[in-house]
C-alpha cells in the first residue's frame, strides 16, 4: 500500500490542500460523499493541523434518531470549528468534518501551496452557492445546508449491538481498549443512577413545583461562571428534564457542577439540523468554554466524537467573582474515579 493510501491516523500532522486540488474534489453541490465543503473552512488552505480524531461514528442529532451512524474517511482536526459566517451567523459552533481528499500529510515531499485567487474565488463561488436552497414545502425563507444538515447522507446506520464499532475506535487510535471498557462499564451504572434520581430528588423537585422563571443575571462572554448543583439545577425543571423548552443532559451535563468556567457566547441564533432553519433563541441560552458533550455518557451513541457544545440557562449558573473552584459534594463523588474529568480554567484564560 502507498504512504498516501494509508488511512490517516490521530496525532498525524497534516496540511489543508489548496483550494484547487479541493475543488477537484466537489460536485456541483460542492460536497464530496454527500460531505459539504464549507465556506468557513476556505480561511483554513495550507495550514497545517494535527489530527484529533478519526470520524469513526457520530450521533444523529439530524434525523433525531439520536442512534450512532457511521462515517468514512473523514477526520477532525484540532478542535477547529465552525463560525457560521457563511450560514447565517449559527451559533452552534459545531466541529468541522475534514475528508482525507481534502487533506495531505506532512512530509519534506510536500507540494508548495497552490495560491492561486482565482481558484480560491471559485471554490468559495461554489461553497456558498451551496449553502442555501430554496424551502420547497412552503416556498418562503430558505433552509441552509451544511455539515450537520448533511450528516445523515454522508453516513449510515450502525446498529446498537454491532462490536465492530468499538473495535475500530480502538485500531484507528481514538480511544484505548481499556478506555472503550470503562465507558459501556460505566454506562450501564450511569442509566442506573439516573434512573434513582428521578425516582428521588427529581420527584421531590416535581412535587414542589419547579422554577421555570427568567433569571436577570445577564451574563456576558467573557464572564466567569459556576455550574450549580444538582440539587439546585433540578428545581427548575419540570417533567421532561426541561427549563422553558431547553433539555438539561443529566447523564453528561451533570459532571460540569460546581466547575468555573467562562462563557464564550450568548447564543441568539441557531440551524435546525433537522430542517436547516434558522431558529431565533427568545430565552437565555449560553454555551461555556470547553464545556461539551464527552461522547462517553450517551446512551447507544458511545464514543461520538463531535464535542457539540452544552447550551445552559443563566439558571443553571451562578456568577464568580474569583477563580477558585467551589466543589458539589454530589458531582465529586460522581466523577472521583473518571478518568476523563474536566478541569476548571485558570482565571486569565
Amino acid at each position: 500500500m502507498k504512504e498516501d493510501d494509508r488511512e490517516l491516523r490521530v496525532g498525524e500532522l497534516v496540511e489543508v490542500r489548496s483550494a484547487a486540488e479541493i475543488l477537484a474534489t466537489l460536485g456541483e453541490d460542492a460536497a464530496l460523499d454527500a460531505m459539504p465543503f464549507m465556506p468557513e473552512m476556505l480561511r483554513l488552505a495550507g495550514k497545517q493541523f494535527e489530527v484529533s480524531h478519526r470520524v469513526e461514528k457520530i450521533c444523529d442529532t439530524a434525523g433525531r434518531t439520536y442512534r450512532s451512524r457511521q462515517m468514512h474517511s473523514t477526520v477532525l482536526l484540532e478542535d477547529l470549528r465552525c463560525d457560521g459566517s457563511a450560514h447565517g451567523g449559527c451559533q452552534a459552533g459545531c466541529r468541522l468534518y475534514w475528508k482525507e481528499a481534502w487533506l495531505r500529510r506532512v512530509s519534506d515531499q510536500t507540494p508548495e501551496f497552490d495560491s492561486d485567487d482565482r481558484q480560491a474565488h471559485r471554490l468559495e463561488s461554489l461553497a456558498l452557492t451551496a449553502t442555501t436552497v430554496t424551502d420547497s414545502d412552503d416556498g418562503e425563507g430558505v433552509r441552509y445546508r451544511c455539515q450537520a444538515t448533511e450528516a445523515p447522507a454522508a453516513s449510515e446506520e450502525l446498529g446498537r449491538f454491532d462490536p465492530r464499532q468499538y473495535l475500530r475506535e480502538v485500531s484507528s487510535g481514538n480511544v484505548r481498549p481499556l478506555r472503550v471498557v470503562w465507558i459501556l462499564t460505566r454506562a450501564m451504572w450511569l442509566k442506573a443512577r439516573q434512573m434513582l434520581r428521578h425516582m428521588g430528588k427529581r420527584a421531590t423537585a416535581r412535587t414542589e413545583g419547579a422554577s421555570q422563571s427568567a433569571p436577570t443575571a445577564g451574563f456576558e462572554p467573557g464572564d466567569l461562571v459556576q455550574v450549580r448543583s444538582w440539587e439546585e439545577i433540578a428545581t427548575t425543571l419540570d417533567e421532561q428534564d426541561k427549563n422553558r423548552g431547553l433539555w438539561f443532559d443529566d447523564l453528561d451535563m451533570v459532571r460540569y457542577c460546581g466547575g468555573t468556567y467562562r462563557v464564550r457566547d450568548r447564543v441568539q441564533r441557531i440551524i435546525d439540523e433537522g430542517t436547516g432553519k434558522m431558529i431565533a433563541l427568545r430565552s437565555d441560552c449560553l454555551i461555556l468554554e470547553d464545556v461539551c458533550c464527552s461522547g462517553e455518557r450517551s446512551p447507544w451513541r458511545w464514543c461520538c466524537p463531535r464535542g457539540i457544545f452544552s447550551f445552559w440557562r443563566e439558571a443553571w449558573l451562578r456568577p464568580v467573582q474569583h477563580a477558585g473552584r467551589h466543589p458539589d459534594p454530589i458531582s465529586e463523588v460522581l466523577l472521583a474515579t473518571d478518568p476523563a474529568r474536566p478541569s476548571a480554567p485558570p482565571a486569565g484564560r
